[in-house]
């Protein structure tokens, strides 16, 4: 079996190599990533914890890699883990960002969209931030 998956980007006028500076840091991601955390601190062996409307979460992403990928899983506070696939791909002299959205078991339609919108406001306002657009 396979979930129905979308794949929602954005353009950054930003090279590869700083979008993956900046939203690979885990610090970072109160900044950009709404959906995900509001407040982050270190954790143990490499994952950080993240204050999240789900509740605490656990992060951790994929290691350092000059790939594009930025790979992170996400404990949720039941303790079940989702996996989100996310890619920095070259495009002419900036990036697109590409994060795959997965409808996941026992999600229904609305759930999904919502899920979906809310990933493209996070990658609007990464490429604000790294596009000097956010005051």
């Amino acid at each position: 079996m396979t979930w129905e998956a979308r794949h929602v980007s954005v353009a950054i006028d930003a090279p590869p190599a700083a979008v993956m500076a900046y939203a690979g840091d885990p610090a970072n991601l109160p900044t950009w990533a709404a959906g995900l955390a509001s407040g982050v601190r270190p954790g143990q062996d490499g994952a950080w914890i993240t204050d999240s409307p789900m509740g605490e979460v656990t992060v951790r992403f994929a290691a350092a890699n000059d790939l594009g990928v930025l790979d992170h899983d996400v404990t949720l506070p039941d303790g079940s883990a989702v996996h989100n696939p996310l890619r920095v791909l070259p495009n002419a002299d900036g990036s697109e960002v590409v994060f795959t959205v997965f409808r996941r078991d026992l999600m229904d339609a609305d759930a999904f969209e919502d899920d979906a919108a809310a990933v493209l406001a996070d990658l609007e306002r990464l490429k604000g931030l790294l596009e000097g657009d956010v005051g």
